[in-house]
């Protein structure tokens, strides 16, 4: 059986170490063929290891404290802060890269950014830019970029996440020419701010992009395009307002449920929990640098840890991130 490497960084995480390694273990108990070098605090591991029945034979443990927390600098914290747990990841991929799949974090989104620019960019210096993908109402999948790595973003930078993006998902769903969408409040060229409306001709004007045009925010996931594009802030807004709608209905559906005595309506539950538990899917991907990196959402459990464990083994298997059969 061919084995897959990955690192998992177990330090950034909202919840702690504790769940992300549980996530590990589950990982490994799930998929025979992973294999898993934690990156975290030595005495807390060997604990949960013996806990929660790890093998040891498909487990690498590399000791690190310290932590790259959000209110670090991201470019400081990478560069200047090398024994934390998010540094210390990446070098263990950069150095054996041949042999890694990829590594997962739920670390400071903007040093994974940093991190991932030092120890794996391309020959071609590309930005890296983090991307979500998400179901859409075209019963397929959407590619967000930028998720919320590059707030303040340039024309130029756009325009690269475009092309990332579209190769993304054409290698991943086998889309010829995937539909490149700009973010704005308005379909017509005119609408948008300053940045929307100096990036629509060039993305139009790029003939190796399949652009068609700007999508409003009630359409981001109507599966009118295969690639949004759009920067960091408004990016993470559509991310995060999808997760939260869909959170609250999900909760109206739970309460009428038990107000009304209906089992029934917990089996359209647990359909809207699988599509639209983007924690539970998995995490944000960075595009743009030789090996996969994914960000796992702060506040992820051990079912994101498994989910992107799958993604990573998929992803070496030359597969999708996951199919609709994931999300049914």
């Amino acid at each position: 059986m061919e084995q897959y490497k990955v690192v998992i960084d177990t330090l950034g995480s909202d919840k702690g170490p504790e769940a992300i390694i549980l996530g590990a273990a589950l990982a490994l108990k799930q998929f025979p063929e992973l294999f898993v070098t934690l990156v975290g605090p030595q005495a807390l591991i060997d604990e949960k290891i013996l806990e929660h029945g790890i093998d040891v034979t498909r487990l690498k443990v590399i000791p690190a404290e310290e932590t790259i927390v959000n209110t670090d600098h991201a470019y400081e914290g990478i560069m200047t802060k090398t024994e934390a747990s998010l540094t210390k990841a990446f070098k263990e991929v950069a150095k054996d890269e041949e042999n890694y799949v990829g590594m997962m974090t739920a670390g400071n989104s903007g040093a994974i950014l940093m991190g991932s620019f030092r120890y794996l960019r391309t020959n071609s210096f590309t930005r890296p830019c983090m991307a979500a993908i998400m179901p859409n109402a075209a019963d397929g999948f959407t590619c967000l970029v930028d998720t919320g790595a590059t707030i303040d973003c340039t024309v130029s930078q756009l325009h690269s996440f475009a092309k990332l993006g579209s190769e993304l998902m054409s290698k991943l769903y086998g889309i010829e020419s995937p539909r490149i969408g700009l973010l704005s409040n308005g379909a017509e060229p005119t609408k948008g701010n300053a940045l929307g409306k100096e990036t629509f001709p060039v993305l139009a004007a790029d003939s190796t992009l399949n652009f068609v045009g700007n999508i409003e925010g009630n359409r981001s996931l109507s599966g009118d395009c295969d690639v949004l594009v759009c920067d960091g802030f408004a990016g993470n807004q559509v991310l995060k307002n999808t997760e939260g709608t869909a959170a609250k209905i999900i909760k109206d559906i739970v309460v009428l449920s038990k107000t009304r005595n209906e089992p029934k309506y917990m089996e359209v539950v647990d359909y809207l929990m699988k599509r639209y538990d983007l924690g539970a899917l998995g995490g944000g991907l960075v595009l743009g640098v030789r090996k996969l990196v994914i960000k796992a959402r702060g506040n992820s459990d051990e079912r994101a840890i498994v989910s992107i464990a799958r993604m990573l083994i998929n992803h070496a298997k030359g597969g999708a991130f996951y199919t609709k059969k994931d999300l049914k």
